[in-house]
């Protein structure tokens, strides 16, 4: 079993940045494969980004390819999500999930009880 709490959303310009965190315990951290996924209002879940255990390999949405970064910090239990050239179309709450096998789907065993992100125009 793994807890996760995501943190650092808030409301931002477009244009802007925000970094989100995920911190994770109760579990081996360092054994999950880890994602990203958001939710707008009226709209279903949709992927964001994803990193393997180490880290290495990432995965990104064309829609955030280029301007979110993925990363993980295996020592502080943490993922990262960066996010520069924030969009008005960002706003969502933002959830990171944990699981054996990194993926653009839904298919994570946990998942943290999001934060929001609020991109004005």
């Amino acid at each position: 079993q793994v807890q996760l709490v995501e943190s650092g959303g808030g409301l931002v310009q477009a244009g802007g940045s925000l970094r989100l965190s995920c911190a994770a315990s109760g579990s081996t951290f360092s054994s999950y494969a880890m994602g990203w996924f958001r939710q707008a209002p009226g709209k279903e879940r949709e992927f964001v980004a994803a990193c393997s255990w180490s880290g290495d390999t990432t995965y990104y949405a064309d829609s955030v390819k280029g301007r979110f970064t993925i990363s993980r910090d295996n020592a502080k239990n943490t993922v990262y999500l960066q996010m520069n050239s924030l969009k008005p179309e960002d706003t969502a709450v933002y959830y990171c999930a944990a699981g054996f096998v990194v993926t653009s789907t839904p298919r994570y065993d946990y998942w943290g009880q999001g934060t929001q992100v609020t991109v004005s125009s």
